[in-house]
């Protein structure tokens, strides 16, 4: 369940613009937060993008899919995620890793009282369905 969690948090992440309960999902460094994006970009080529995503305790990471992607936990706590299979609640452990099939669309948000990272790589040969 934690590399799961972590994962989807960190899958968070990606990207395509598949299509979810009709309507288009934005990938993970279009969306933003109280004006903030929660992703940066910091690298990419045709193969792989490589994100760092950084949720201070109550942001939300909004709706957004991804491909396939690898997480790696720089720093853990608490969260709440919510996808197609409903919404459940998670602790990613610093140091934690997940290797995530595409996703067409989930939502993690903060819940803890400490921040989470995750590095975050996409795998674009890997698109999320559509």
């Amino acid at each position: 369940m934690i590399r799961y969690v972590a994962g989807c948090l960190a899958v968070g992440v990606l990207f395509s613009a598949p299509r979810a309960m009709g309507e288009d999902v934005p990938d993970a460094l279009t969306v933003e937060w109280q004006g903030q994006h929660p992703c940066e970009k910091l690298y990419e080529d045709a193969q792989i993008r490589a994100l760092r995503c950084t949720l201070p305790p109550g942001a939300v990471h909004v709706r957004h899919s991804h491909p396939g992607n690898l997480v790696y936990t720089v720093s853990g706590g608490k969260a709440k995620v919510q996808d197609d299979k409903g919404t459940r609640e998670g602790q990613p452990k610093t140091g934690g890793f997940s290797n995530n099939p595409p996703n067409p669309w989930h939502e993690v948000a903060n819940i803890g009282d400490t921040t989470l990272s995750f590095l975050v790589i996409e795998k674009k040969y890997e698109p999320p369905p559509k």
